[in-house]
Order: structure tokens, then sequence, then C-alpha cells
């Protein structure tokens, strides 16, 4: 076979990418972020001591203060009154041996296919010492962790994430997409590989039996505890460490390796938590790809949701092929609440443009005429505050290029979901528009704003 020109980005280090620039802000940290980045065969045999006082007082600042508690019922304004005293006992019972997790609080919240996700909600002190530990680990994996994970990481974000997928798609030779969706990722982590994985890092035996207590604690639901044989409960602080860590040995080493030895063209990959989105320059290795991935999973009993996981024909010249064939425009996938399509420039360059996805606009349209039900005979100027919050919140998310009628009309429809609750507030009618622009002039709602700057 001929020789392939190398990738770029194909060795270890680029693949690392910016991983290699992020600097822990603790001084004892960053040593040990050091000593993880000269080899990756170190195995760190002393970690606990890193959860001091002041570790967890970090992590209580970061807890939400309107955050739902745990089965304890303590919330952080109770704790806060006796702060000093609370994280000393709490220092040390953790470094005694004598903190013990309590189970998480089982709550639930719908999906866009209409299905529920659970959630777990751990005590405020759970939260504490998952933080201070999770900030431990960070320091370590963050020397491991490839340029292509996004999710839950310091300094990275889904916008990151969906910046390096957009130059992947723009400057790559990709012309097929493979759209993953792992089946309840955060439901099937198999806590004997977490552990067995964990164990290629961290050798204190201290760490290790805290975050399996975490994994045994179990759950409260409906008054009846039951345990968890498999899973991390997604609401934990320990949790998005935790699935990236499993997602690093299960698909981010083993696809970077793929690419490296069985690929005949380019091939790229982008993840954020357990959605991921991996290029092709060729169908044949598209297919091979989904096999071969497939059994990967099934390996570490995790499975690919035939559903929503498909090979798709996308790049510049998905167009013309399809045209060719006489078949329809090329066909989008969805990746972080955005879906993305075949696009031309005014010069008639191709481009990958995004829009908002249509199910996760409608959930949030919802959401929030549920919300205004609920707030239906709040006073008028609080409603303009909240409402204004939660456009501006929509706008800095979804505010990118060739996004603005998406985001005008989910502002159009807001506005009319307005106008209706404030007309049931009366047994008089509904509002009539006439009134209802004069308290728009009083009350104005914030317009749609593009917050994605062009890219030279």
């Amino acid at each position: 076979m001929e020789k392939r020109e190398r990738q770029e980005g194909i060795t270890t280090g680029q693949a690392k990418g910016q991983t290699q620039r992020w600097q822990p802000l603790q001084p004892n940290l960053v040593r040990v972020n050091e000593a993880a980045r000269r080899s990756g065969q170190t195995r760190f045999t002393a970690l606990l001591h890193h959860v001091d006082v002041a570790a967890l007082e970090r992590a209580f600042r970061r807890q939400r203060r309107a955050a739902s508690p745990g089965i304890d019922r303590v919330t952080v304004e109770d704790y806060e009154r006796n702060l000093e005293a609370n994280l000393q006992r709490l220092h040390e019972r953790v470094h005694s041996g004598q903190y013990w997790p309590k189970p998480v609080r089982r709550t639930y919240i719908p999906k866009a296919d209409g299905s529920l996700r659970p959630l777990g909600i751990p005590t405020l002190e759970d939260k504490i010492v998952q933080g201070a530990v999770a900030e431990v680990l960070n320091a370590v994996y963050e020397a491991d962790f490839l340029g292509f994970s996004h999710g839950f990481r310091p300094e990275r974000s889904p916008h990151s994430a969906l910046d390096a997928l957009d130059k992947a798609l723009m400057t790559q030779r990709v012309n097929f997409v493979l759209d993953v969706d792992i089946r309840t990722f955060f439901d099937s982590v198999d806590h004997g590989w977490l552990m067995r994985m964990l164990a290629h890092r961290i050798a204190d035996p201290r760490v290790l039996r805290l975050i399996e207590r975490w994994l045994e604690a179990g759950v409260l639901e409906s008054g009846q505890w039951r345990p968890v044989e498999a899973g991390t409960p997604q609401g934990s602080g320990i949790s998005p460490i935790l699935a990236n860590v499993f997602l690093h040995y299960v698909v981010d080493l083993w696809a970077h390796q793929w690419r490296r030895r069985r690929a005949v063209g380019q091939v790229i990959v982008c993840r954020y938590a357990d959605d991921m989105v991996l290029g092709c320059q060729s169908e044949a290795d598209g297919k091979q790809l989904l096999a071969d991935l497939k059994d990967r999973l099934e390996q570490f009993g995790l499975s690919l949701h035939e559903g929503k996981t498909r090979l798709i024909e996308f790049g510049r010249f998905a167009a013309r092929n399809r045209a060719a064939a006489g078949q329809r425009r090329p066909e989008t996938f969805d990746f972080l609440g955005f879906t993305h399509y075949c696009g031309k420039t005014r010069r008639n360059k191709f481009m990958v443009k995004r829009k908002t996805q249509a199910k996760r606009l409608v959930r949030k349209l919802k959401a929030i005429r549920d919300e205004m039900q609920r707030r239906m005979h709040a006073p008028v100027r609080e409603q303009h505050r909240w409402l204004c919050q939660v456009l501006n919140g929509h706008y800095q998310y979804f505010g990118v290029i060739f996004n603005y009628r998406s985001m005008r009309v989910f502002k159009d429809c807001v506005v009319r979901q307005w106008r209706k609750a404030l007309g049931k507030r009366s047994q008089k009618g509904r509002m009539t528009w006439a009134t209802y622009r004069q308290l728009l002039n009083a009350f104005p709602l914030p317009e749609p704003v593009i917050h994605q700057a062009w890219k030279q």
C-alpha cells in the first residue's frame, strides 16, 4: 500500500492539544499536574492530603445557593452559619476514614425524546468532598485527556467543542459524519472497569475507597433505598470527571489508535461527555468505524442507540454528489443543541451552518409557558426581569452566526406567550395588542444578539 502522508494532529502530543496549556490555580496541584505530565506511567500514592480544609472551602464556595438539598435537607445557608467548624469536622472525618456518603435523592427531568432522565442529588457535604476530590483528579487527568475531549473540563465549554468541530469539518477532508449516541451512558458505567481504570493513575487507597463508597451509596426513591450496581449519578460533583476517565480509556484512546492504524483516509473526532461526532474521508472507513466502535463499547457494558446513531454523507462534496445521484440535499445532524447542515457562503463556497435544534426549541418554549403559568400573578416587573434573564441566557448560548432567524422565532414565541399569560390574570378577557404594545414599551424584552465573532 502506498504510504500516506501523516495526518495533522496524529501524534499523542498534538492530540492532547490545548490540554498542555492548562494550569491548576493552586501551587500544590500545579506540582501534581507537572508530575502527571512528565510521565504517563506515574501512579500517585498520596493524594488525599490535598483535600484539606482550604480545598473543602473552595468546593463549598462553588455550590449554588439555590441548589436542591439532599436527603438530609441541609442547605448552603444552613451549613454556612457555622462553616469553619463544619468544614473542620468534615475534614477530620474524611482523613480518619469515618466519612461515609449518604444515598443520593432520586429525581427526574424530561428529555428531548419525551422520556425522563434520572438525576441524583447528593447531600451538601457529599458535594463538598466530591468537589475537592474532583479538583485533585483534574490535576492528574488533564495531563492525559486528548484534545478532542471537551466535556466538563477546565477552560472548555460546549462552544469550544462546537468551534473545534466546525473547524475540522471545514478544513479536513471529511465526506461522511458518524453521529454517535451511547444509550443511557451515565446509568451503564461498569463500576469494576471504572475502578481498574482509575488504578492506572491513582494508587492512593484512601481516594479509591472514597470513590468506591460514592458509587455504592445507592439511591433513595419514594422513601426506599436501593443499591446501584452500575452507573454514576448525574448531578453529583464527581460524576463528570469519572465519566471522562471512563470514556478516555474506552473511546478516546481507542479512536485515536484506530485512526492511526486502520483508517485509509482522514478521521476527525469531537466528543463532549457522552455526545460524540466522528468525521471520515471515506464511507468505508465510516462503516468499519461504526462496526468496530459498537464491538468496543460492548466489551465494557455499553451500547449504541440504534435509532440515533447513523452515518450520513456530509461535507463540501455532499450536495454535489447527492444531486448527481438524484437525491435531496445532504442530511443534517444534531450536536449540543444545534442542527448542523451544509450551506454556502455568498461566494458559493461550502460552509457548515448551525441553527437551534427544533426539539430543543420546542422543549424550552414549553418550559417557559409552564413557568409563566406559575408566575402569572407575580408583579409585571418581576415577570419582566425573569424573562430578560431567560432570553439573554438563550442568546448567550445560541447566538452563533446564521442562527439569528431561530432566535427571532424564539423571542416572538415568548412575546406571544407573555401576552396570553397576562390576559389570563383578569376575567375581563384577553389583553389587546394595543395595550400589550404599551406594556412592552415600558418593559421591553431584549432583542436577539449574535455573540459569535467572525474568525479570519
